[in-house]
């Protein structure tokens, strides 16, 4: 694998752009401290070669890495997703998306956006397909949960994520939803991972239960690679042999990531930790280590709740939690909505 790099942006980009296409490479554009450059990926080396001498505006990189697309060697600047409510994940801010594990009423969605956009959440979660480990356990609502939790949302001004399980649902997941959320389960899915990156919509990419920090951007490298430059990485916690907790979080994956690829990290305390009583010090830790944004279940009654209860902060605990978190969100320069 080899690159073509056009070192003077804005240098008969779209030309150039079509003649490499013409000839059945990919081309992508990427924002970098330079400008907008012009990447071309092939593998025919010589005629690469043969270009980079006659053309000086382009060198010739043959990358070290195999994620290229999510490497910082040719994109140096931050991704910032930008959302249609006017979020972002990335930049200065700290993103905070909000919700039950799962829709399950009108009146329950209705309930969780105004608490979690109340509290500074800029997005609202929440699962209208559920993957789960029973199969009799509750699915989701399907399309009637996408269609509730678009009209929460709308209702208080927040983008929507929810998860997408089976790439035949990619169109009406995206007609509803602002990002779409890969679960641990799908990460390394890489038939819906190429489709995702087609969809036109951002992609939140969970970390597998038991995928190395290279194989999750290599899984994001599979969602660039199709032209989808809007990718998120979530840290959700690993399997590992400790019991006290669901999952351990790797939050030495926040320093890690950010060395090594330019796309937002946020960090799922809630999955990582299994039980309510644990999500305050994780998500502290997170926003101290540099992440981008943070993932919380929460739901109104986490007690009669039909998926993850017992991982679910009720909406005043959520309240004073980014209450606490706020100051240090600001030590770390990161701004929280208000």
């Amino acid at each position: 694998m080899v690159l073509l790099v056009n070192e003077k942006p804005g240098a008969e980009a779209a030309e150039r752009r079509k003649f490499f296409e013409s000839a059945g490479h990919r081309t992508y554009t990427l924002a970098t401290s330079r400008g907008s450059v012009l990447t071309v990926m092939g593998s025919r080396t010589e005629e690469f070669e043969a270009f980079a001498e006659s053309h000086d505006e382009y060198r010739l990189l043959a990358p070290d890495v195999p994620y290229v697309l999510a490497s910082r060697k040719i994109k140096d600047t931050p991704t910032v997703v930008r959302l249609p409510n006017g979020a972002a994940i990335g930049g200065s801010d700290l993103a905070i998306i909000a919700g039950p594990c799962s829709v399950e009423t009108e009146e329950q969605m209705m309930e969780a956006a105004h608490a979690v956009r109340s509290a500074g959440a800029t997005v609202l979660r929440g699962g209208a397909f559920k993957p789960r480990t029973s199969p009799y356990a509750f699915q989701g609502l399907g399309v009637t949960g996408l269609v509730m939790m678009r009209r929460a949302a709308e209702a208080y001004g927040l983008a929507v994520i929810t998860e997408v399980m089976d790439s035949d649902d990619i169109p009406v997941i995206c007609e509803y939803a602002d990002i779409l959320q890969v679960g641990a389960r799908n990460c390394q899915n890489f038939s819906l991972l190429k489709k995702l990156g087609r969809c036109g919509k951002p992609v939140l990419l969970k970390r597998g239960m038991m995928t190395s920090i290279e194989e999750l951007l290599m899984s994001a490298e599979y969602i660039l690679s199709e032209g989808n430059m809007d990718v998120v990485l979530c840290e959700r916690g690993i399997r590992t042999f400790e019991t006290a907790t669901r999952n351990t979080l790797d939050i030495s994956a926040v320093p890690v990531l950010r060395s090594m690829t330019h796309l937002p990290i946020v960090v799922d305390p809630s999955h990582a930790a299994g039980t309510w009583k644990l999500i305050e010090p994780l998500s502290m830790a997170a926003v101290a280590a540099g992440a981008d944004g943070l993932v919380v279940e929460v739901h109104p009654d986490p007690e009669r709740a039909l998926c993850d209860g017992k991982q679910s902060l009720r909406p005043d605990r959520f309240s004073a939690m980014i209450d606490r978190i706020r100051p240090l969100a600001s030590m770390v320069g990161r701004n929280l909505s208000l």
